[in-house]
């Protein structure tokens, strides 16, 4: 038996046995998805110890007041953020209470007054609230930037003084709806604004009313995963269904600058839908497109061309947003033009381009610190910069790299491109399983999002799979047909290592100009077609753009999962002369 001083924190699930009731495997899978994203990495982080857990609770040691209640702040808030657009009666939400004591360890239990303390407090507390008892108070109050609300001497189940209590004063509201953007003030991000009208029924069959609606509905479902566009409402845009409207007067009503309408019409066994979009500000058509389908399975229909439109419109609106920028002065830049801006110098993958982008991502975030796409961006930048080696110290980027995803997965875990980001992450440090996990969920976040459906190709040429590879690539460019020129890049790669070496070829032709990977990778092709003055030509502009380049250089740049793939790129090049 071991007695010492610690911090214990007692959590506790909120509504566990209703929410199990309601939807037992999704509750589960939702409950295992906050545990190894959040909640075990915040343990971690700040030095905790997981004594036990139980269904819907869990028994943390810490070695200090602060790290237990920097612990618990992190998970409260980011929960809520987690929470933002789940159903209230639907949340998964936690109460949480820390006390610091005298604790009794035992065959890896803890005991004593300290813990019953810590664990009464959980019970005392609503959810989404972490409250402290006074010991703990005493410790943090002058050492962490934190408000508290002092509750007072409470009397606590079982224990037979009064505890002095305080609650800790989170960043939103405790356990209630999000706060509306009217009552908080102007935001700093000005993101582009978009409602979609309720699509016109032109078939004259009330029938196809559902699959009218339906599409509408659709269409703001998933646009509304896309975390660098504001979309209206469905409430707010259905107030125009059946009218006649004036597209300037409806935008000026809603407070958005583009609109989306459209229209569905069948005829015999055919069904046309199109749709267009417009930017108000000029009453410019910035996009149309019609979508002529079979009516063998209007449901289908529905599926793909709501997967066509989500896919395309974020595209042309960053194109048209794109034609804004060129007639403002870089110093006018909001943040949100600032992202765009650096996205545009990121696709076009140079050296230049980058340390452009990284500057102008820095001012984004310098704009307005809370900006969770804007870091995820930064992440996204300086991997670029890693990947390539376009910086003096690997080591230092690929931590700033980190620091600036696990600082945009902070702020918002429901942004796709965050766990895009930090799935790429964990394929530059080698664990693909892990890579896996997150590139998952940020399908899961957002599956017509051609960055994350491409890197879904990525990670499958990596991990001994390009055939599949192959075909999630291509689909990413089919989801956009505006896609990064890169694309190809990834696509050559994922054909190289099917081994087929003609078409790759091919693939890598398609890029205006090649750095150094691209230019290994089609002299490895060359090599095992025999090709060798194309092989020679390969190598030789390696060299010419990189006179000190060394084969060690561009194996660190690869992540195979699997050596006998790393062998076969090394056994190209050592036939392409190049060893």
């Amino acid at each position: 038996m071991e007695r010492r001083l610690a911090a214990v924190l007692a959590a506790d699930m909120v509504g566990y046995s209703r929410l199990m009731e309601f939807d037992e495997p999704g509750t589960l899978a939702r409950l295992r998805t906050h545990r190894i994203e959040l909640i075990d990495p915040s343990i971690e982080k700040n030095r905790g110890t997981i004594i036990k857990t139980t269904g819907d609770g869990m028994l943390v040691e810490f070695p200090s007041a602060c790290d237990a209640v920097a612990c618990a702040v992190e998970v409260q808030n980011r929960m809520f953020r987690r929470n933002s657009d789940v159903p209230l009666d639907q949340r998964i939400q936690f109460r949480i209470g820390i006390n610091l004591g005298d604790i009794v360890f035992q065959d890896g239990d803890i005991f004593g007054s300290g813990v019953n303390v810590a664990a009464r407090l959980e019970q005392k507390a609503d959810a989404g609230d972490v409250l402290i008892s006074g010991a703990v108070h005493d410790q943090v109050s002058s050492l962490m930037d934190l408000q508290f609300h002092d509750l007072g001497d409470l009397s606590l189940k079982n224990l037979a003084q009064a505890v002095r209590t305080y609650r800790v004063a989170l960043d939103t509201p405790v356990g209630g709806e999000p706060v509306p953007a009217d009552e908080v003030g102007a935001t700093k991000v000005v993101k582009p604004s978009i409602a979609v009208l309720p699509f016109e029924n032109m078939s004259g069959d009330p029938e196809q009313e559902f699959f009218v609606d339906g599409l509408t509905e659709d269409l703001l479902t998933e646009l509304s995963r896309r975390h660098e566009l504001f979309v209206i409402s469905r409430n707010s845009s259905f107030v125009y269904k059946g009218q006649a409207v004036n597209v300037r007067d409806v935008a000026d009503k809603l407070g958005v600058q583009y609109i989306v309408e459209g229209s569905v019409r069948k005829a015999g066994n055919r069904l046309r839908v199109t749709v267009q979009l417009i930017d108000s500000q000029n009453d410019a058509h910035v996009w149309a497109e019609k979508y002529d389908r079979d009516l063998d399975d209007i449901f289908n229909i529905q599926d793909e061309v709501t997967a066509a439109v989500v896919a395309t419109l974020p595209g042309r609106i960053e194109a048209s947003q794109q034609e804004g920028l060129k007639r403002k002065k870089p110093s006018n830049f909001a943040a949100y033009e600032c992202v765009l801006a650096a996205k545009v110098l990121h696709h076009r993958s140079t050296r230049q381009d980058n340390v452009e982008a990284t500057k102008l991502i820095d001012r984004a975030i310098e704009l307005d610190p809370d900006y969770a796409h804007a870091h995820a961006w930064s992440g996204c930048i300086r991997g670029q910069a890693w990947g390539y080696g376009w910086c003096h110290d690997r080591d230092e980027m690929l931590k700033l790299c980190e620091a600036a995803i696990l600082k945009a997965a902070s702020l918002d875990d429901n942004d796709s491109d965050v766990h895009r980001l930090m799935a790429a992450v964990e394929i530059l440090r080698g664990n693909l399983a892990r890579a896996r996990y997150h590139q998952e969920r940020a399908l899961s976040l957002n599956p017509n999002y051609d960055l994350v459906v491409v890197q879904m190709g990525e990670l499958l040429t990596w991990s001994g799979r390009p055939e599949e590879g192959a075909e999630w690539i291509q689909k990413a460019m089919r989801l956009n047909p505006h896609f990064p020129v890169r694309f190809w890049s990834h696509l050559g790669k994922a054909r190289f290592a099917n081994r087929d070496y003609a078409q790759a070829v091919d693939d890598f032709a398609h890029l205006p100009a090649m750095d150094i990977t691209q230019h290994a990778f089609v002299a490895a092709c060359h090599g095992w077609l025999g090709n060798e003055v194309a092989a020679r030509q390969h190598v030789t502009a390696i060299f010419e753009t990189d006179p000190k380049f060394a084969l060690d250089d561009l194996v660190v740049t690869l992540h195979y999962g699997r050596d006998a793939d790393l062998q076969h790129l090394l056994d190209g090049l050592k036939k392409a002369g190049l060893s």
